[in-house]
């Protein structure tokens, strides 16, 4: 399945130093908004062991970015997927690429869905 994502906000940024309060309440915001934006894709809870996750990130201009930044930024946002698909993110594995076109979305491609064992 695929889906896109919005793009995380600035205050997620390790390097955004933000006060506690703030962080956390950018955090939640971003983990519900992607829980609802793959909610809202059609993706459901999956019976799965493993998952693998492909992250391409459009940024919103063409300023370049830092791709582990950018990964950090998707935690919450990662979660809030997590909780729609019903698999912990200890079961995932990822890979992420940097797009040359601007969007301001990230997609995220999920395969490699294996059925639990009893």
């Amino acid at each position: 399945m695929e889906l896109m994502l919005p793009w995380p906000p600035k205050e997620l940024s390790p390097n955004a130093r933000s006060h506690w309060a703030v962080l956390a309440r950018a955090k939640k915001a971003y983990r519900a908004a992607c829980a609802t934006q793959a909610r809202a894709q059609g993706v459901r809870r999956q019976e799965a062991a493993r998952l693998h996750l492909s992250l391409v990130f459009y940024p919103p201009s063409r300023r370049a970015f830092d791709l582990d930044n950018a990964l950090a930024r998707m935690k919450s946002g990662l979660d809030g997927l997590a909780d729609v698909l019903g698999v912990d993110d200890r079961h995932w594995s990822l890979s992420i690429a940097g797009a040359d076109q601007v969007g301001g979305y990230v997609k995220v491609e999920v395969t490699g869905c294996l059925p639990t064992t009893p």
